[in-house]
């Protein structure tokens, strides 16, 4: 078995505090049942600044300038002791402000139903046009076309003809439907199309200046967001993946959509993962954007409790999977977890489905995993709504069961799973959280010889659909790559192999 590597991974980050509060599901719901709600009054006074979000010790590490266990040593609240040192650009990826994303989305609008006004349009080309990452991509011409009159935007919203675009509370454009009367065309689901398409454009463009990786080189691209676009005759029919490829001059790529709530990103590395071994491509992208409908979603116990609305983040990510090269990290095909339709629901079943039984079947035990990453959300949004650290509480049920199979002593248990584990510090955007924010960290920390081996564990809730009460869950590890020992053949292989081709060479040399 050739296992195949990652080769490089980058991750984009979108401050979004004016879709936060015009577009966040939370928020407009509350919007329908009562606009002069306390909270949409009290909201705007809890938005933080884009330095604020840049300095945030969390976002620092997504974006590759902290490591996860460097952020151990920052005191929380994290969001009162902010790393005034730290950029926008980091490592593995960048964080925006909300204008320069907006100027993005008109740019991968293919259709014309992204008007912004002209003034603004205006200020954001020159900003967009003097960006290193934003100037490579297609649609850059877009921001000198059809600019927008704001009297004609006004009454494209109040008439429930677009969905309104706002810079710092100001109306700077909209998103118009894209059919007369067809719900999978409406306005809001474009705005958050388009917001899917754009951010994972930016990521893929990141991946693309950050890695050795050229656009011509991609073969094959695996979206794997949370929205889905198509028409009234197939509402989900894809496909996010060429469309995206396309706007960064992918031109040798096909792709295709892969959905599974929070789990489908692993699933889909998974499904990368065994392309590459195939050799039915050699080089796959694994992708996604971000969900605007999931900016705030926390923030009514957020302003409650006096904090900073710190789901304003936007997330994205590029993963770049590749035939072995015999340097990078390989991905360990032979032991994938999978939570099967009959796995059962408890905390335990899960867990005993995703993480032991792929690690028996590699014959590691519990601790020989250097890392576990899953569900990384930052628990300084989950606390305060009452969903608790969910990350540590993942840790802990992998300590139990290593105690319970006998491989970690009890007394032991709080400082191994401070080990294995890692704080959370990925947004709350469901897809974006489960354990893909690891994996740039691990390749580095694996190639440097800090860690061994890691896995990534996605995990996802199938019941939102109301088709199933399912649980779903899916795992991989990635391992340091040790050349022929590491794809597929044992230690005594070898010898067998070396001591065959021996006997060979003896007998054609003695025939000659």
């Amino acid at each position: 078995m050739n296992f195949p590597v990652v080769k490089g991974a980058a991750y984009a980050l979108i401050q979004a505090n004016d879709m936060l509060v015009h577009h966040g599901t939370t928020q407009t719901s509350e919007r329908r049942k009562n606009a002069e709600s306390d909270h949409l009054q009290d909201l705007p006074k809890h938005l933080r600044s884009f330095d604020h979000a840049v300095s945030y010790p969390p976002n620092q590490v997504y974006i590759g300038n902290i490591s996860p266990d460097e952020l151990k040593d920052y005191a929380r609240p994290w969001y009162e002791h902010l790393d005034l040192s730290t950029s926008r650009d980091g490592k593995f990826g960048e964080i925006m402000p909300e204008d320069e994303f907006i100027g993005l989305m008109k740019m991968v609008d293919v259709f014309d139903l992204v008007i912004l006004e002209g003034q603004f349009q205006t200020e954001v080309k020159e900003k967009v046009a003097n960006h290193i990452i934003l100037n490579k991509l297609k649609g850059l011409d877009k921001l000198e076309k059809q600019p927008g009159i704001a009297e004609e935007i006004q009454k494209l919203v109040d008439n429930h003809l677009a969905q309104p675009l706002y810079f710092n509370a100001k109306l700077v454009g909209c998103v118009k439907k894209a059919h007369e009367f067809d719900e999978a065309l409406s306005d809001h689901v474009m705005m958050e199309n388009l917001v899917s398409k754009a951010s994972a454009a930016f990521a893929l463009q990141l991946l693309l200046m950050k890695t050795d990786l050229k656009a011509e080189e991609v073969e094959y691209l695996i979206e794997c967001s949370e929205e889905a676009c198509g028409d009234m005759n197939q509402r989900g029919g894809g496909n996010f993946a060429k469309a995206i490829g396309e706007m960064c001059g992918c031109v040798n790529a096909t792709g295709s959509d892969t959905r599974s709530f929070c789990a489908g990103p692993t699933h889909a590395l998974i499904e990368a993962a065994a392309l590459a071994q195939s050799g039915i491509y050699k080089n796959i992208v694994v992708l996604a954007g971000g969900a605007s409908t999931k900016l705030g979603m926390n923030s009514k116990d957020h302003v409650k409790k006096g904090l900073p609305a710190l789901e304003d983040m936007l997330g994205a990510f590029a993963i770049h999977v590749a035939e072995n090269d015999g340097i990078n990290p390989v991905i360990r095909t032979d032991g994938v977890g999978r939570h099967k339709i009959g796995s059962g629901a408890s905390p335990q079943a899960v867990m005993t489905a995703i993480v032991t039984d792929p690690l028996d079947r590699m014959g590691y035990k519990i601790s020989e995993v250097d890392r576990y990453a899953a569900e990384l959300q930052n628990p300084e949004i989950t606390e305060p709504a009452g969903a608790g650290d969910v990350p540590l509480a993942n840790y802990k049920m992998i300590g139990a069961l290593g105690v319970k199979r006998g491989e970690l002593e009890k007394g032991d248990l709080a400082k191994v799973v401070a080990g294995f584990g890692m704080p959370g510090f990925a947004p709350t955007q469901g897809h974006i959280p489960s354990g893909i924010p690891f994996i740039g960290h691990a390749r580095e920390m694996i190639l440097a010889g800090d860690i061994s081996r890691a896995m990534i564990i996605g995990k996802g809730s199938l019941f939102l659909g109301r088709l199933t009460n399912l649980f779903d869950g899916v795992s991989f590890t990635i391992e340091k790559n040790n050349g022929m020992l590491d794809i597929g053949f044992k230690k005594e292989d070898v010898r067998l192999m070396i001591a065959e081709a021996m006997r060979d060479l003896s007998k054609a040399l003695a025939n000659d």
